[in-house]
């Protein structure tokens, strides 16, 4: 729907604070993106629609309740791809509509670095608002974004319990409020990414019947200090049960 915070091409209500002759870049006018999305929701299709800034989220929101207005309710799991900068007025609507906020934890800390200065601190408040989603009923997904962003699914989650940049600086991280505990940011990434692809019954939990994919660290990542988070090795990769990967030196028990 628009394009991206670092490029200042995300789609906001209001100017850039540091580049006022832009408020960014819609990728089509909305009454042709309303259109597609009633067309494509009508034949059944799941929809992921690229949203970064204020109004491109508002606009997505916007166009899934004329879809459900117009084709009816339905278990359509549609998403906003990054979900990023959000008018606080429409974090109840993600629930209220059933879109999933799909989201990856290293833009906050990525995007830290200059949001403030783009963007001022009061359209911050509802940057990378994990916490206020998930407060407000709202199904989040986490993943990487690759390649834009690091692969490392450790990196997603130190960003997620700390929002520090990834020289560990002082101090409690850039809105703490919205910081995650270790459990419900891999709850995000693992259960919530399954839900997102309606999977939850086969995938994203340890559990009979289930697939089983899952690695193992050398650490335990729900005590370990942040620190230690993204040095952090995979010791083994199971793969439907089967070992696949096993770190040099890692004896299987």
């Amino acid at each position: 729907m628009d394009g991206t915070l670092g490029s200042g091409t995300a789609l906001m209500f209001e100017p850039f604070d540091d580049d006022p002759s832009t408020s960014g870049l819609p990728m089509m006018p909305y009454e042709e993106f309303e259109r597609r999305i009633l067309a494509a929701d009508a034949a059944g299709f799941q929809i992921g629609i690229h949203a970064i800034g204020t109004k491109a989220n508002n606009w997505v929101l916007n166009a899934m309740e004329k879809a459900r207005q117009a084709n009816g309710k339905r278990d359509s799991r549609h998403r906003s791809e990054h979900a990023q900068i959000l008018i606080l007025s429409d974090i109840p609507r993600f629930a209220e509509l059933g879109v999933i906020a799909s989201m990856q934890p290293t833009h906050c800390i990525t995007d830290k670095r200059f949001a403030e200065k783009r963007i001022g601190l009061e359209r911050c408040k509802g940057a990378y608002a994990w916490q206020s989603l998930l407060k407000a009923g709202v199904q989040v997904a986490f993943g990487t974004d690759w390649s834009v962003e690091p692969i490392d699914p450790l990196e997603g989650l130190y960003a997620a319990v700390t929002r520090k940049d990834r020289a560990g600086e002082p101090g409690d991280g850039w809105f703490p409020e919205q910081k995650l505990s270790m459990e419900k940011a891999i709850e995000l990434y693992t259960l919530g990414s399954a839900y997102a692809e309606f999977m939850e019954d086969r995938k994203g939990m340890i559990r009979k019947d289930y697939l089983a994919d899952m690695v193992i660290f050398n650490n335990d990542l729900m005590t370990i200090p942040h620190d230690q988070i993204m040095p952090s090795k995979v010791d083994y990769t199971i793969v439907g049960g089967k070992v696949v990967y096993q770190r040099e030196g890692v004896d299987i028990p």
